[in-house]
């Protein structure tokens, strides 16, 4: 094995293994190239803000889009308090798949998710989501927040709408930054997850 578009360095062989698998999985369905050295920016998201680090393995374009949309391999890295006896700091590292678009509107800040019973309750004292009375079925099943409520409305047409309920992955988190998306979810990376993430961003950058 000559070359692996992925850093490979400090990676275990199981770990070496997941990565290699997801990727030659994501290149049999779809036309992805490495991308190279590019900053994403994922400082700026919201999803990322709980981790003490953040390194990007590998980055992937898909060549068929007409807008750039990319499939990230990420590493994360957070601590957990154990506040028993003898109490100590356990620093761990997580590897993830992450798929980001760049839209053609600006969508300013949002924040998609499955909505909970929890949301549900809140929502029933502080209405702060946004619904869509139109679409029922969508409102009903996710959770949706946004800083400018005419920005998402007219963002989240139709199309937009129904690529997301279609999406197959669970648990997954949708940040929109302006004009940027970011899907994926805490999940330990995998071949399967990976490929409902690039369905899904392949066809928001078709249509958005």
């Amino acid at each position: 094995m000559d070359f692996v578009p992925f850093d490979t360095v400090g990676l275990t062989a199981s770990q070496f293994d997941d990565f290699y698998q997801t990727y030659n999985a994501l290149k049999a369905k779809f036309n992805i190239q490495p991308t190279g050295n590019i900053d994403f920016h994922l400082d700026d998201f919201e999803s990322f803000k709980s981790y003490t680090g953040v390194k990007l393995r590998g980055s992937f374009v898909i060549k068929e889009c007409k807008n750039d949309c990319y499939i990230l391999f990420v590493e994360v890295h957070h601590t957990n308090l154990n506040n028993g006896k003898g109490g100590y700091t356990a620093h761990h590292q997580d590897h993830q798949t992450w798929a980001i678009a760049y839209l053609k509107e600006d969508f300013g800040r949002v924040l998609i998710r499955k909505e909970t019973l929890a949301d549900k309750i809140v929502e029933l004292v502080h209405p702060v989501e946004i619904d869509f009375d139109e679409d029922k079925a969508f409102s009903d099943t996710f959770y949706v927040l946004a800083n400018d409520h005419q920005k998402a409305i007219a963002g989240m047409n139709r199309n937009f709408r129904n690529a997301v309920m279609d999406i197959r992955a669970d648990d997954f988190v949708i940040e929109i930054n302006e004009y940027s998306l970011l899907i994926g979810n805490r999940h330990a990376l995998s071949p399967e997850k990976s490929l409902h993430l690039a369905e899904f961003i392949e066809r928001v950058a078709a249509q958005c």
